[in-house]
């Protein structure tokens, strides 16, 4: 938990305080007074006897006790500085703005360390270093503006990087989106971003605290504890948008498998975000727009309705909602012409519905209240409403204001006026409304919030495997890649179907189980890791002779070891596998298999232990889903069956920690068959 006092502080000292605005130890001191803090605030600096009106102290040892420290000042006075305010002054809560710690060298990480030990054995908190501070109802401890409005049902925004910390306010301000607490955690030192998410969670009460949670960070520290409290946060009714930036390719690793090359660290974020519920966010913009949706009534359904008077912008946003896979439907019937009878000749009510340039404010609360009470077959409602400088528009948000406060669907106001209609703006966001600008940013941002699936249970069953046999083979294996009779093994204790096969090293013994599995069969290397690209897969072997032959041939290959004879199956090329991710835990990824694989790259992730319902979302997200249904004619793979598979293979890797990589690749499917044709389990302990 964070400290009371860094939560509510009585009194503040500024450490390094300054008249010169332009330094941080002179703008923080500003920010609080101009916030106007309750308690006591004190300055510290050697060389003044007066800053910005308040009497000057010449070293921490001159204070009286104080709760909290904003400390401004070279990294290497800091840890005395730390020291004194600690053990002679009773100060539990520190934030300090220097930079000059583990960001820069080996002993300014050693330096870090000795404060947050100094910290912690007074039971005290630390903010920082490196960072602009922290921003709550209580305080404004940051060097930083803007100061946005606080408000306690704002937002929480906690950053790892504060010059974003920053551009977010600047984004949010001017749209009406306000704010609750912003967090600048900086090098993270003591408190992180999952520290503060968990502070948040912990001291969470539904009738005082914020429901919206944004955060950004760069890099998680502790994916076990960001993904307890958001889940925890979002089953209290919290809502949670992110970004986590470093997701380019250039930051991944080579890896020696396909499922190690699809399963990169930034893919595991993006399943542990969909696991706890987490809306993932690219960019500023596209966060605070999710906020500001988070911030109006919950969507329940997928069908919108759009209210304009500009007919380019409704055609734009029909254009987001449906390419995201929401629906403009139709208006028609009764209800429809009675309410066309309200508007002035030329309008529509089709769906957008258009009530002309010349429309008044009285038809768009005729429109509204239509949308809420006869169209049953809407969820939620945007009004697009403009202006072209002609004449004002008040009386038009007055509507729409009063009409968001009563009405049960959810209204989306995008006012793209903000020069000619910018005072009539101004007003509505006054009112504690938020403005959307362009509604191309809003139709994404709603489809981004309406298929964020909500947290995965707290508690998952698995299906029943034989954990000891899967434990024995585990405990015999050595590192690296295990043999074909140990691989099967593991796949019939998980209940994994699988082809029937042989291994056999000398050419009679192929001969006798190509028989045995029956003609046609096919005959793979054992041994080299990308089979096909040595030519050690032949596909239709039918008769003895060509089982000497390909047998001859291959056992030449490079790394080879022995033969494995299958029979020859048919359906689609599936793929399931799973990867092991530092901290993370075991990542499960399906798609498409086969060469598909290395070429479309049409893989879901999540992170085990796995729900049907989650491998089921996996599935159906694949871009290739149409294939799994049959498309042009083929035979629909079930995919609960596939499902199956998926879920079993998280039951393995949970009950068999030390599978750092495993490819079923392919999985053949065809109808209610789901069979698994070729696998390769690494295992590393």
């Amino acid at each position: 938990m964070i400290s009371r006092q860094m939560l509510e502080p009585q009194s503040i000292v500024v450490v390094g305080a300054s008249n010169e605005l332009a330094k941080p130890g002179g703008k923080v001191l500003k920010n609080l007074k101009d916030a106007g803090f309750k308690g006591p605030v004190y300055a510290v600096n050697p060389k003044e006897k007066e800053i910005q009106g308040i009497a000057c102290h010449a070293s921490v040892a001159d204070l009286p006790q104080v709760d909290m420290a904003i400390i401004a000042v070279a990294a290497k006075f800091c840890l005395e500085t730390v020291t004194i305010l600690a053990d002679q002054k009773g100060t539990k809560a520190f934030i300090i703005l220097s930079a000059g710690f583990s960001e820069e060298s080996e002993a300014g990480r050693e330096l870090e360390k000795a404060i947050v030990k100094k910290i912690e054995s007074v039971g005290g908190s630390l903010v920082g270093p490196n960072c602009i501070g922290a921003l709550t109802t209580h305080y404004a401890g940051v060097f930083t503006t803007p100061i946005p409005r606080l408000d306690p049902f704002g937002c929480d925004l906690i950053s790892g990087s504060g010059a974003t910390a920053v551009f977010i306010m600047e984004a949010s301000m001017p749209k009406g989106l306000s704010f609750s607490s912003i967090w600048s955690v900086g090098n993270s030192a003591q408190l992180g971003v999952e520290e503060v998410l968990a502070h948040l969670d912990e001291s969470f009460d539904p009738k005082t605290s914020s429901r919206v949670k944004l955060l950004y960070i760069e890099n998680v520290k502790k994916p076990d504890m960001l993904l307890k409290h958001a889940q925890s946060l979002i089953r209290k009714g919290c809502r949670i948008a992110a970004i986590k930036s470093g997701s380019s390719e250039a930051g991944s690793r080579a890896a020696s498998s396909h499922t190690g090359a699809l399963a990169s660290p930034d893919a595991a974020v993006s399943a542990l975000f969909r696991k706890a519920g987490i809306v993932r966010c690219a960019g500023r913009e596209e966060l605070v727009a999710v906020a500001s949706v988070f911030m109006h009534k919950e969507l329940q359904g997928k069908n919108i309705a759009i209210i304009t008077h500009a007919g380019g912008p409704a055609v734009m946003l029909t254009d987001s909602l449906s390419n995201n896979g929401l629906e403009v439907p139709h208006l028609e019937g009764d209800a429809a012409k009675d309410l066309l009878a309200k508007l002035f000749p030329g309008s529509s009510v089709g769906n957008p519905i258009d009530f002309l340039a010349t429309g008044s404010a009285q038809q768009l609360g005729e429109i509204i209240d239509a949308c809420e009470n006869q169209f049953t077959n809407i969820d939620g409602m945007v009004v697009i409403f403009g202006s072209p400088g002609l004449f004002p528009v008040y009386d038009a948000y007055r509507v729409l204001d009063e009409k968001m406060k009563t009405c049960k669907k959810p209204i989306f106001p995008v006012l793209p006026s903000i020069i000619n209609a910018a005072d009539e703006v101004k007003e509505f966001l006054s009112k504690g409304r938020i403005n959307f600008p362009d509604e191309v940013v809003l139709g994404n941002a709603i489809a981004k919030t309406l298929h964020t699936a909500k947290p995965a249970p707290a508690k998952i069953e698995l299906p029943k495997i034989d954990t000891a046999k899967i434990r024995a083979v585990i405990t015999e294996a050595k590192e690296g890649y295990l043999e074909p009779a140990a691989v099967q093994t593991l796949l019939d204790a998980a209940g994994i179907p699988r082809a029937g096969e042989a291994v056999v090293t000398k050419k009679a013994d192929a001969v006798a189980a190509a028989k045995k599995l029956g003609y046609p069969v096919v005959m793979k290397v054992v041994g080299p890791v990308h089979k096909s690209d040595v030519g050690g897969v032949v596909l239709g072997v039918k008769d003895d002779a060509t089982v000497e032959k390909e047998f001859d041939r291959m056992m030449k290959i490079k790394e080879t070891t022995a033969i494995l004879l299958q029979p020859m199956l048919s359906g689609i090329e599936l793929f399931a596998g799973a990867k092991f991710e530092e901290k993370f835990g075991h990542m499960v990824l399906c798609g498409l298999g086969g060469i598909f694989i290395e070429v479309l790259k049409d893989v879901n992730s999540g992170l085990a232990p796995l729900t049907k319902d989650e491998a089921l979302s996996m599935i159906r997200s694949l871009k290739g889903y149409k294939i799994l249904k049959g498309a042009r004619g083929q035979q629909a793979v079930s995919e609960e069956k596939l499902a199956d598979v998926v879920v079993r293979l998280s039951a393995l890797v949970t009950a068999a920690p030390e599978i750092f990589e495993m490819d079923l690749n392919p999985l053949l499917g065809k109808g209610d068959q789901v069979v698994a044709v070729d696998a390769r389990i690494r295992i590393v302990k």
